[in-house]
């Protein structure tokens, strides 16, 4: 029996589909050679089952990378209902008796799949006990992009991860990542000549309109008219907090932004899942991992970030495959804003002085360039992703060297 036949017949008898897509096939096949693999599918498009279904064939363990708690709850939930082999998580949001448990079913060789953050895999010791797995699956692969520049940089130190675990062949999986960011991610996932397998993102049953304004106030007007009016649930999505607050108070809605306490935002998102709550008015920070079939708009009252977080936040209507819409409220002045917001700016004198401490202390990490170099963390880490993201730095088994005079490595980066 061939691959794609084996692989057919897991889909069937291990988790009832009876078909798979072409793409999902050709990514599948690719998986089973043990080759790298960057998948891009559309929302709906069947992108984890490219590691569920060869996970029953592999031998050995998959260790999947997922960003929240809660998308790996149902990721895992979605294995264990389909009745596939053993899926478990550990993460800091459980008990230390169920990380345990978690382990040991890992270390017994009874778990299948594995679900972690990459901060976990920052640790040695998750390291040492994830022995060399079969495959190792990057979620939402995009975050490393995304995030990994700004507050998540553990999602840059995955590949010194994978050298670590005996270098298995990566699969990444994204539903958006232009040309830029899927280069991003392969470098920084150090994938080696990884097969592609990439189609359209048409979602036939999704209309986008795009409504233009020149000043603020009609365009606010124009929101809450067209939202008041608009069947739900739905999403509005804005620039700010003080624009989440704004809106949701004058929609009725709930707001839901990062400054919010996680136990907050918590409440947000059940609710619009569970359906006591059907509008929310949020920032970029809502909607990973949010899966909702009978979303029927999602509403953007300032421009997005970028294209490909635009196809996110607007990925989130229509799941059901019922008509929805997604429609653009629109001024030039917007673009100007997100600009500001998505700005990484660190003044060139500043660079030029870290250029020049990573250039004196070669082979440190960043907990120890930030004691030396009396600076906040934060402030050190979004440094030196810049400098590496221009070639001035490099990282090995995440410590820094620089490799350009400290002044070449400020003015690339500024």
């Amino acid at each position: 029996m061939g691959d794609r036949e084996r692989l057919c017949a897991a889909a069937s008898e291990v988790f009832g589909w009876p078909e798979l897509r072409a793409e999902q096939l050709d990514a599948m096949e690719q998986v089973l050679a043990g080759r790298d693999v960057f998948v891009v599918l559309p929302t709906g498009a069947g992108k984890s089952a490219v590691y569920q279904v060869p996970g029953v064939l592999l031998d050995g363990l998959v260790v999947v990378v997922s960003p929240l708690i809660a998308l790996q709850r149902d990721q895992v939930a979605a294995l264990r209902g389909a009745g596939a082999s053993m899926a478990v998580l550990v993460n800091s949001g459980q008990s230390e008796g169920d990380n345990a448990r978690a382990w040991e079913a890992v270390e017994s060789g009874e778990a299948r799949y594995l679900f972690v953050s990459p901060e976990q895999l920052a640790n040695p010791e998750v390291l040492d006990r994830l022995g060399k797995p079969a495959l190792f699956v990057v979620d939402e692969a995009h975050c490393v992009s995304a995030w990994g520049h700004d507050f998540r940089p553990d999602y840059l130190r995955l590949a010194g991860a994978v050298e670590r675990i005996g270098r298995p062949p990566v699969l990444a999986l994204t539903a958006t990542a232009g040309t830029t960011v899927r280069e991003d991610v392969i470098t920084h996932l150090g994938m080696d000549d990884p097969a592609v397998v990439a189609i359209g993102f048409d979602r036939p049953n999704l209309s986008l309109e795009v409504r233009m304004f020149t000043s603020d106030d009609d365009k606010r007007r124009a929101v809450l008219g067209w939202v008041r009016e608009a069947p739900r649930p739905g999403l509005v999505y804005v620039a700010t907090r003080k624009d989440a607050a704004r809106y949701a108070e004058e929609l009725g809605a709930e707001p839901f932004h990062a400054g919010m306490g996680a136990a907050e935002r918590e409440r947000v998102q059940d609710a619009f899942m569970g359906g006591s709550t059907d509008l929310v008015v949020a920032t970029s920070a809502f909607g990973m991992g949010i899966d909702k079939p009978d979303v029927r708009f999602v509403a953007h009252a300032s421009a997005p970030g970028s294209l490909d977080a635009y196809y996110q936040e607007i990925g989130r209507a229509g799941r059901d495959g019922d008509p929805a819409r997604g429609v653009l409220f629109y001024r030039s002045q917007d673009l100007g804003l997100q600009r500001f917001l998505q700005s990484r700016h660190v003044d060139r004198d500043d660079l030029l002085a870290l250029a020049a401490f990573v250039g004196e202390r070669p082979g440190q990490r960043v907990t120890e360039l930030t004691r030396g170099f009396g600076s906040s963390r934060r402030k050190v880490t979004t440094g030196v992703n810049l400098l590496e993201r221009v070639g001035a730095v490099v990282v090995e088994r995440a410590r820094f060297r620089l490799v350009v005079e400290p002044a070449r490595a400020a003015d690339l980066a500024v």
